[in-house]
């Protein structure tokens, strides 16, 4: 069996333990300062701005199973992008797009009344981006900042970024900073989860 950890990354933190930058500059936040379980690492990353969902593991098979691109992990992500977006702009992320890497996989694209997630700090400037549109896009393949890529591509940059699935695994339940621990591969009808939120903000 392998223990999987669920953590909800918060805003601008490091999806690592330590910060390598130079000593002199100013430290970020790091998953050290939320999660104190030792030998496990990130499956996968969530950029500095980003926030969500992020699957932590010591068992280095699984971190394989979960970030390498060929296995195709879906990951949703809720989106509030700058404008409101038009029919032909949600149609071009359902199609894909053509950027500087290539041709995106297609997306699935849905828009949003509410996003359901806790107010970020800071939050969005409504008076620099008066009107502001949430979306939910799953997509099935990981390159560098590609959700914002893709939005920025079709006329919407993204103002926010949240993380809500990989694959089986939901953000469901945790708020910014705090984690949970799953156990995988139990035997059928006897699932084993921690019966209660083990960690949060420190």
């Amino acid at each position: 069996m392998s223990a999987i950890y669920l953590l909800h990354k918060p805003y601008r933190m490091l999806s690592q333990f330590t910060d390598r930058r130079d000593a002199d500059a100013t430290p970020r936040a790091t998953l050290a300062d939320v999660i104190d379980v030792p030998g496990i690492y990130a499956a996968g990353r969530l950029d500095y701005d980003s926030e969500g969902l992020l699957l932590l593991t010591d068992d280095g098979a699984l971190i394989q199973r979960i970030s390498d691109p060929r296995h195709k992990q879906p990951k949703t992500y809720r989106v509030q992008v700058e404008g409101d977006p038009d029919e032909t702009a949600l149609a071009a992320l359902r199609q894909g797009v053509e950027l500087r890497d290539g041709m995106t996989r297609p997306a699935k694209v849905r828009r949003l009344e509410a996003s359901g997630l806790p107010q970020r700090t800071p939050p969005v400037d409504p008076k620099r981006h008066p009107v502001t549109t949430w979306l939910e896009l799953t997509i099935s393949e990981g390159r560098n900042r590609q959700v914002r890529r893709m939005t920025a591509h079709v006329g919407h940059p993204t103002l926010r970024l949240v993380r809500v699935a990989i694959g089986p695994w939901r953000l469901d339940g945790l708020a910014p900073g705090e984690w949970r621990r799953e156990t995988l591969h139990a035997p059928r009808n006897t699932p084993r989860r921690s019966p209660r939120r083990q960690g949060g903000p420190r």
